[in-house]
């Protein structure tokens, strides 16, 4: 793979992309606060949506230890917007829709489905803490229970 990934006890790499809030969601911009990112394939599909709202749930908890949370996934603005409002997701959503984003983690890969074969987003979870270092990563995550243990992980 000659795709770029950052690795445990690495600086990752500073990034830009379009955020569900209007704005450009910009990695330095959170210096000081620990990001718990999370990728996930597709917006309204029945996993990534119980790994959104497990994310939703104890997103209070997860402020509470200065973590931010962050979902991104290949679909565009607007989709993550009705995913936003058909969830009441409290957390920004991020659209990387070329995978710039997704390869640099190295989460962006061929996967099967249903017998065909197709690239794609394997679910995966980041704790990046407050000096923009990685330290934690989860791939190929099953939903259950998940949101809770990154939780633990923080604390």
């Amino acid at each position: 793979m000659s795709e770029q990934q950052v690795k445990i006890g690495e600086q990752v790499p500073d990034f830009k992309l379009q955020a569900s809030n209007s704005e450009v969601f910009q990695l330095s911009d959170y210096r000081g606060k620990k990001l718990v990112i999370y990728f996930y394939p597709k917006d309204m599909t029945p996993g990534c949506t119980a790994e959104s709202c497990d994310f939703r749930d104890f997103n209070p908890q997860y402020a509470g230890l200065n973590a931010e949370i962050i979902g991104i996934s290949p679909d565009d603005l607007a989709s993550h917007q009705q995913f936003i409002e058909e969830y009441s997701l409290p957390f920004l959503l991020l659209a990387d829709t070329e995978q710039e984003v997704s390869r640099m983690f190295g989460v962006w890969q061929l996967l099967s489905w249903g017998g065909k074969e197709f690239m794609g987003v394997k679910r995966s979870t980041f704790i990046i803490d407050e000096n923009g270092v990685l330290t934690h990563e989860w791939r190929d995550v099953q939903v259950e229970g998940h949101a809770e243990e990154v939780l633990k992980a923080l604390q």
